[in-house]
Order: C-alpha cells, then sequence, then structure tokens
C-alpha cells in the first residue's frame, strides 16, 4: 500500500458533518470581506470629502484578493494547514480593525489591499475540504463550503448595506474584526492538524503553477470555461443597481441588496451539484450550469420586469455556482499533493474572468444599454458552454458503444 493511500485511508473520518459546517461559515466570512465596502462608498466618500481616489478602495480591494491568490493560496501545499488559516484569519482581523481606524482615504486604500490578501483564507479551506474527504463525498464536501463562500459574497452587500445606513461604515469593518477572530478560534477548535509532505520549497511551488497549467489539460478547460462563466455573473452584479434606477424601475441601492438575498438562493445549487458530480461524473453538470446560466440571460432580455429579474437571478446563480463546484470537483482530482496550487490557477482564471465581465458590462450599458449588457452576458455562457461541448459529446458517445 502506498503512503498516499494510507494518507487517504487515515483521512477518510475526519470530515464529520460538523466540521464541514464550520468550514462552510469561515470560508463565508472570510470571502465576504472583500464585498463590504462595495455599498458604502458613498459614506465612505462623505467621511474623506476632499479625497479622489475614494474609488480606488474597491478596486486595492480586488487586486489585494489577486495577490494573495497568487502568493499566498500554495503555500496550503506545503504548511500545516490549520495554523496557516488561523494565522490568515488573525492577519484579516487586523486589516479590518486598520481599515474601521484609517485616517485617511489613503490609509483606507492601504488598509483594503491588506484585506483582500489576508481574505483569500477562504481559498485555503476549499483544498482542504477536499483533501479531508474521501473520493465519494468530495464533490459534496466541496460543494457545502463553495455555497458557505457563496453566501458569503451574496449576503455581505446586504449586510453592509444595513449597518453602514443605521451605524455608520466604520462600524461595518469594526463588527467584521471579531467575526475574523471567532473564525480563527474556531478553525483551531474544530479542524484536525493535516501534516504536509514536505520536499518542495516555496519559490520551487510559485514556479510549478505554470507547469500546472501546461501539463494539466483538464484544468485549462475547467479554469477556461468558469472563466467565462463567472464573468458573465460579474457582468449582471455590475450593472444590476443602474438598471433597478431607470425610470422603467425607480428603485434604489437597498433594493439591488435584497438581489443579494435573492441571489443567495442559488447557493442550494452547490452542495446538489456536488453529489450529482460525485454519482453520475463532473463534466456532464458543467454543460447542463452553463445552459442554465446561458438562459437566464434570455430571460433578462425578454422579461424585463422585477420578476424576470428575480427568476433569472436565481438561475445565473445556481449556473454558475453548480459549475464551479463540479469544475473543483474535477481538478482536486488531478493531483491530490498539488490541491492549494490548482486552486490558485483555477481562482486567478475565473478572477480574471470576472473582472473582464465587469468591464466589458460597464462599457455595454454605456454604450447600447440593457439589452447590450444582456447580449454580452449571454455571449459569455455560450462561450463557456461551447468549451465544454466536445469532452461531454465524446463521454456521451463512449458511453453509447458500451
Amino acid at each position: 500500500m502506498s503512503t498516499s493511500t494510507i494518507a487517504t485511508d487515515q483521512q477518510a473520518p475526519e470530515l464529520t458533518r460538523a466540521r464541514t459546517l464550520a468550514m462552510a461559515i469561515c470560508a463565508g466570512i472570510a470571502v465576504a470581506n472583500i464585498y463590504y465596502n462595495q455599498p458604502l462608498l458613498g459614506l465612505i466618500e462623505a467621511s474623506y470629502p476632499n479625497s479622489s481616489a475614494i474609488g480606488l478602495i474597491p478596486t486595492a480591494t480586488q487586486f489585494g484578493y489577486a495577490v494573495g491568490l497568487l502568493f499566498l493560496v500554495p503555500l496550503g501545499d506545503l504548511v500545516e494547514r490549520r495554523r496557516l488559516i488561523a494565522a490568515q484569519f488573525v492577519i484579516l482581523a487586523a486589516a479590518l480593525a486598520f481599515a474601521a481606524v484609517a485616517p485617511s482615504a489613503l490609509a483606507l486604500i492601504a488598509a483594503s489591499l491588506m484585506l483582500g490578501v489576508a481574505a483569500t483564507v477562504a481559498q485555503q479551506i476549499v483544498p482542504f475540504a477536499a483533501t479531508l474527504a474521501d473520493d465519494r463525498t468530495r464533490g459534496a464536501a466541496v460543494g457545502t463550503v463553495v455555497s458557505g463562500i457563496l453566501g458569503g459574497i451574496l449576503l455581505s452587500r446586504t449586510i453592509a448595506g444595513f449597518v453602514g445606513s443605521h451605524f455608520g461604515w466604520r462600524e461595518m469593518f469594526w463588527l467584521g474584526a471579531p467575526l475574523a477572530l471567532g473564525a480563527a478560534a474556531l478553525v483551531r477548535l474544530i479542524l484536525p492538524r493535516h501534516h504536509v509532505p514536505q520536499g518542495i520549497g516555496y519559490p520551487a511551488a510559485l514556479r510549478t503553477l505554470v507547469h500546472l497549467l501546461v501539463e494539466e489539460p483538464t484544468l485549462r478547460l475547467a479554469a477556461a470555461t468558469q472563466a467565462m462563466l463567472f464573468a458573465s455573473f460579474i457582468a449582471f452584479w455590475t450593472v444590476l443597481s443602474l438598471h433597478l434606477r431607470e425610470p422603467a424601475f425607480g428603485l434604489g441601492p437597498e433594493i439591488a441588496g435584497l438581489f443579494g438575498v435573492i441571489g443567495a438562493s442559488g447557493m442550494l445549487a452547490a452542495p446538489l451539484a456536488g453529489r450529482v458530480a460525485d454519482k453520475r461524473g463532473p463534466h456532464l453538470v458543467i454543460a447542463i450550469a452553463a445552459a442554465v446560466s446561458l438562459s437566464s440571460w434570455a430571460i433578462f432580455g425578454g422579461w424585463n420586469a422585477v420578476t424576470g429579474l428575480i427568476v433569472g437571478v436565481v438561475l445565473l446563480d445556481a449556473g454558475v455556482n453548480a459549475a464551479l463546484v463540479s469544475n473543483q470537483h474535477l481538478i482536486f482530482a488531478l493531483r491530490p499533493e498539488a490541491r492549494s496550487r490548482l486552486n490558485t490557477v483555477f481562482m486567478t482564471a475565473m478572477f480574471v474572468g470576472g473582472s473582464l465581465g465587469s468591464l466589458g458590462a460597464s462599457w455595454a450599458y454605456t454604450h447600447l444599454s440593457w439589452l447590450g449588457v444582456c447580449g454580452y452576458g449571454a455571449a459569455l455562457a455560450t462561450a463557456g458552454l461551447l468549451l465544454q461541448l466536445p469532452t461531454v459529446l465524446s463521454r456521451a458517445g463512449k458511453t453509447s458503444h458500451h
């Protein structure tokens, strides 16, 4: 029996339901931090009336997240994961406290950058869940943790909008700090220690990111597909509040925030997709998820009413979430010893896709109005579907021959 088999056998009972739930909650708390500032920008602007740099705050946070993905997430393959995750949460709490007391806009931008870097602890938790789960339940475990992340993303704006308007923007960051420290304590209490086989240094680990991308066609396909689908997802959320302000709707930012709560229903698709991927294989789930995402854009374009937006947002979130879990299920099976680095490559591609989605949607809305955005979103979802079709059709052909 190989050492890897022994390790897997020892790990099989390690992922209890309580641990999976704790990981989902901690991942949600972590990722929420990079979205708190979005609904608070107006309030922040009022605190620093002479600053023209307020718009850089979300950019600094997102840039920090990209830096953390590239340079911190690979550490999960090199050091003891439980200690790493707890330490990163403590740094996150410090960044939140720094943001809460920031004396100037420049200081808040610096705090936001640090906050973005530390919030990538969410992406340390996902490969840890995949490592602790056994082969039969890996998809379901990853799905549960990812639904925690999606809950954090979608509910963060609603919570921040509420706290900001009733108590002030600094109070939102003060609230985030004890949540991060609580997550650090929960990780130390509930998660097992995980010894990583040594034998690769940090510079070598960073170099292997390129090797993984070159050597693993499955990783390239998963990353490209998810980049397209996530771009279509971000395209919608980038212009939603602008679209709702149009005379046809006349709705304010609070309602745009409530769409986050509606979209959170798509979280339920993540664990379900994980379970189906465990039984039927991930490729079919990804193709269906891309088709569901595409259908949402047809609804947005053809049914331009609040009800149409609600139906579309549930389908869009469900499709993107189901694809995300299934793609991660695929990549985590490739090289167990490199799960954190595989996740780095995958999430960085998805993140780049998201920024293209945001850029393109802003341009389309300015020049081609809402229907232009719908065309752009539909094109991105179609690209995701077309990337998957050859694999699905070839697998279907092989099954029919048997």
